[in-house]
């Protein structure tokens, strides 16, 4: 049972965290992760797997008795189904490091294939890393 690692709407404050995480979650930390970059996109962005780049956002450990029900619930959101070629994210397994220094492996949302290379070409990346500071 990873936690999950985001950084868009997903994040507290944003619009899918009171729709889809409230109440199912034992605790949200500030983190980052490595080897992702931040690309804007509509209305929430995508993470891109490239190395040296560093992305903002919260690591977010869910309720034992709810992982199995949210782990479907964010991957129909992400529109993700193992093994699709039709997936607009992939969902993977990284490393994250909260705000103590600590890192733990985390499930993470990332651009699929065929998306990276859209963005990588003429996408709007967000320097910061930081969605909230786009």
């Amino acid at each position: 049972m990873l936690p999950f690692f985001v950084y868009g709407t997903l994040r507290p404050g944003e619009s899918n965290h009171d729709l889809f995480l409230r109440g199912r979650v034992r605790s949200e930390e500030p983190a980052t992760m490595r080897g992702v970059v931040l690309y804007d996109g509509p209305g929430y962005p995508y993470a891109v797997e490239e190395p040296g780049g560093v992305v903002v956002g919260e690591v977010v450990t869910a309720l034992p008795e709810d992982y199995a029900e949210l782990l479907g619930i964010l991957d129909r959101l992400e529109e993700y189904a193992p093994g699709d070629p039709a997936n607009l994210y992939e969902r993977v397994e990284r490393p994250a490091t909260l705000g103590d220094g600590r890192v733990v492996r985390a499930w993470v949302y990332v651009a699929a294939p065929a998306v990276a290379e859209r963005l990588r070409a003429r996408g709007k990346r967000i320097e910061s890393g930081d969605w909230r500071g786009r």
